[in-house]
């Protein structure tokens, strides 16, 4: 029987059309690269010029991986051509349509697999596209599932459908315990689901067919290390009775400076910002960034200023896009006059894995996406949370009450917009604000335990990414899986 070994495989991959899936994908793509293996990502004209560069490095790098796009199908589910990825903050109407056009990319993508040189070895797709089992049968290779936040929150996803608990509780802010778990979990329905509503009729049935995809599929890759959260491993393999491989934290495969500053995204003046952070003492300064898609109002972001500058704490705040509401409060009240001594304000994307590395760095306000809780752990910096909908609530759970290195703002309902486009969101107040900083980055000994636990979940970080780690080890397991499973077709055949 023909062997087939790494430098013959042709890993495909499909991530979801937004910041916190494409990201870990395309350092996925890199460190499988980086073993032999050629890849190809595929995704919207949209995301992929924002990645063309890091591609282009790789490519110089002679690491085997290409770009493809394909087009999301907007207007056949009555959406406008600029809803081409999930970087806004979509009304749950939205963002169902949204979805609903990614199901329509089946037979295109098909197709274009079929059009590949070399054929496709495997198709490594997020959770959202269930089609793609269906691709990878009809082309004979495996489909293996990626999904974008940890065990933890699988788990609880998990023990919440598959225990019918959600059924027998009636109100949708109750807190009740889920069986079964390695630790006590408290947690509310709309925690579960991640928006502040209940989910639709045609949300759940999206959910079953994904999970029913994801049966027949032939594993499972999750970005995460076992190390984190190694009870919840073990739990998620016995649960979903088929290969797991954790393979993260994959931003530690970017060594390169331009790699760290432009993950994700370009963001202008970084000599800037490292500058301003080597006048600072060290663990003194506190990161301010509430992610990419998530959205505040005028009105919190205002009380989020007034609490930072009471805080007396140095500051870096990223704030996404200015409304012209907030500009006019920051010039007329003279906001960023009167903090210019300790706060430096950053407008749009920020380099946050520089930021977070950075020795001057003591904290994290963070809305608890799964890519930055991972940064926060591989920098051991403790956060703040402040979660807003999807795995965020249960991120928090995980990283304060399992991992020990976080205060809650407090906020308990996940933020939606209504049909009109009014903004649903519980006011955190400046005071609220000023009080859970303050407890972040104090030096009682609470605070201490915490920096401590946050330093120790460094070192298994980049321990489990280096040569023998145990993320290390599982990428070298997932290659192997697939070569000997197309060395088993090729017998057949």
């Amino acid at each position: 029987m023909a062997t087939v070994h790494t430098h013959d495989l042709h890993f495909v991959m499909f991530p979801l059309m937004a910041q916190g899936h494409m990201i870990p994908m395309v350092d996925m793509a890199r460190i499988l690269a980086g073993r032999g293996v050629m890849v190809t990502v595929v995704t919207t004209p949209h995301i992929a010029s924002r990645f063309k560069s890091v591609i282009a490095r790789a490519n110089e790098a002679n690491l085997k991986i290409q770009l493809l796009e394909l087009t999301l199908p907007l207007a056949e589910v009555g959406l406008p051509e600029d809803y081409n990825a999930f970087d806004r903050f979509l009304t749950p109407e939205d963002s169902a349509k949204l979805f609903a056009s990614i199901q329509l990319l089946e037979k295109p993508a098909e197709n274009l697999l079929r059009g590949l040189f070399p054929p496709p070895s495997c198709i490594i797709s997020d959770f959202t596209f269930p089609w793609s089992t269906n691709v990878a049968q009809r082309l004979n290779i495996p489909r293996i599932v990626f999904h974008g936040p940890g065990c933890f929150w699988l788990l609880c996803t998990h023990v919440a459908f598959s225990s019918r608990i959600l059924e027998r509780i009636e109100s949708e802010t109750e807190r009740f315990v889920l069986p079964g778990l390695p630790d006590p979990v408290e947690v509310t329905k709309l925690q579960i689901t991640g928006f502040g509503k209940a989910a639709t009729a045609s949300q759940m049935e999206f959910w079953f067919r994904a999970i029913q995809a994801e049966k027949s599929a032939h594993g499972i890759v999750i970005h995460t290390f076992e190390e984190l959260e190694s009870e919840y491993v073990k739990e998620i393999v016995k649960a979903k009775e088929k290969k797991v491989w954790c393979i993260g934290p994959v931003l530690l495969c970017n060594k390169d400076d331009l790699d760290v500053a432009e993950r994700g995204n370009k963001a202008a003046n970084v000599h800037d910002y490292l500058k301003w952070l080597d006048e600072r003492e060290p663990g003194s300064v506190l990161y301010v960034c509430l992610g990419s898609v998530t959205t505040m109002s005028t009105e919190q972001l205002i009380e989020l200023g007034l609490g930072l500058e009471s805080t007396k704490i140095p500051f870096i705040w990223c704030i996404k896009k200015k409304t012209e509401e907030l500009e006019k409060w920051f010039s007329k009240e003279g906001f960023e006059a009167r903090v210019r001594d300790r706060g430096l304000i950053v407008h749009g994307w920020a380099p946050q894995v520089l930021i977070l590395s950075h020795p001057a760095v003591g904290g994290f306000l963070t809305h608890c996406g799964w890519n930055s809780t991972l940064e926060s752990v591989c920098a051991g910096v403790p956060v703040v949370t402040w979660p807003h909908f999807a795995d965020q609530f249960l991120n928090e759970t995980f990283v304060v009450e399992i991992l020990k290195i976080g205060v809650r703002i407090g906020v308990e309902i996940p933020v939606y917009y209504t049909k009109d486009g009014d903004k649903m969101e519980t006011l955190v107040k400046r005071e609220d604000v000023k009080i859970v900083i303050e407890q972040l980055m104090n030096d009682s000994e609470e605070g201490k335990q915490r920096r401590k636990r946050a330093i120790e979940l460094a070192k298994k970080a980049k321990a489990a990414m280096e040569q023998g780690g145990s993320s290390y080890v599982n990428v070298s397991s997932l290659i192997q899986d697939v070569a000997q499973a197309m060395t088993n077709k090729v017998g057949t055949t």
